[in-house]
């Protein structure tokens, strides 16, 4: 049993294209409506897509995912691909993820923007954005999670073993739900890989969040996870302690530099670089010694 789940709001205009070029590759094609006003539902439904409708707008790792993810473990689904309903994804890319499937060495497959040139088409201010939350997802995840390289990509698939895992994870937390699967997925040791795919960015009104604030809503709640699955002092010591100190011992070999090479003492820049070393070597030390400390707690556990 392979399912192909899209969240859609107001999708009139691609959801024809999309559900049709989905079905060629699947058994069923849900569409989870998130209270639409448009006709997504009667065209959705017209083509023969189960439609799973919410009276008001839940958001999509809020409603959306959740129902996707119970609708695949009611239906004991093999294979669960969500893409969007947008038109950005190209559903002739569903073979890649199930393709990806049969060496048996993957839980979850990400369709990532990142490979085989696809980044070309991304806009640069978005490229950036990704990268950070790529960084903060791999470092928030357990070591045995794989360096992933496009951590917010929607378009994904997941083995039955994945989706009964990730099921009961779900918080909700609207669209930081990407990066929280995938950090779930590390803790259930899930296989992670990655298949190229391109998405669209030449299509208007693909979506109602301005990505700024999305980028910054998603990086709020990965830090929040990280300080509730790593000690706080050690996560918020070690990393911006070692940033301080460098950069403060940076700053003051140039301060030094210029005051050997032409008798002129940068007064302001010499404070800041040794309260910097100082404040850094604080928050290192106290890091390093709570790690320390919860290691051999857990040590004699």
């Amino acid at each position: 049993m392979i399912i192909a789940a899209m969240p859609a709001y107001n999708e009139e205009q691609f959801i024809a294209k999309t559900v049709l070029g989905a079905q060629k590759y699947v058994d069923t094609v849900l569409i989870v409506d998130d209270g639409s006003s448009d006709a997504t539902i009667e065209i959705a439904e017209a083509l023969g897509a189960r439609v799973i409708r919410h009276e008001t707008n839940k958001g999509y790792g809020g409603g959306a995912l959740q129902t996707i993810f119970s609708a695949a473990e009611d239906q004991d689904a093999d294979i669960l691909i969500i893409l969007d309903a947008d038109g950005q994804h190209n559903p002739d890319d569903i073979p890649k993820f199930l393709n990806a499937f049969k060496s048996g060495e993957c839980d979850l497959v990400i369709g990532s923007r990142f490979l085989d040139n696809a980044k070309d088409s991304i806009p640069g201010y978005r490229k950036v954005g990704m990268k950070v939350l790529d960084k903060a997802t791999n470092l928030a995840a357990s070591s045995n999670m794989p360096g992933v390289s496009d951590s917010q990509s929607g378009f994904r698939a997941y083995n039955k073993k994945a989706i009964k895992a990730i099921a009961p994870s779900l918080s909700g937390n609207g669209m930081s739900a990407g990066s929280e699967i995938l950090l779930h997925a590390s803790e259930e040791d899930l296989q992670i890989c990655e298949v190229p795919v391109h998405v669209r960015y030449d299509l208007e009104e693909t979506s109602s969040e301005n990505p700024v604030k999305h980028g910054l809503m998603v990086l709020y709640n990965i830090i929040g996870f990280i300080s509730f699955k790593r000690p706080p002092l050690w996560f918020f010591g070690l990393p911006p302690g070692t940033i301080l100190t460098t950069g403060g011992f940076a700053v003051g070999l140039y301060v030094l530099g210029e005051l050997h090479r032409y008798g002129i003492f940068h007064y302001i820049m010499g404070i800041l670089s040794i309260l910097a070393m100082i404040f850094g070597m604080l928050l290192f030390t106290s890091g390093l010694i709570l790690n320390s400390i919860v290691r051999l707690i857990n040590a004699n556990e």
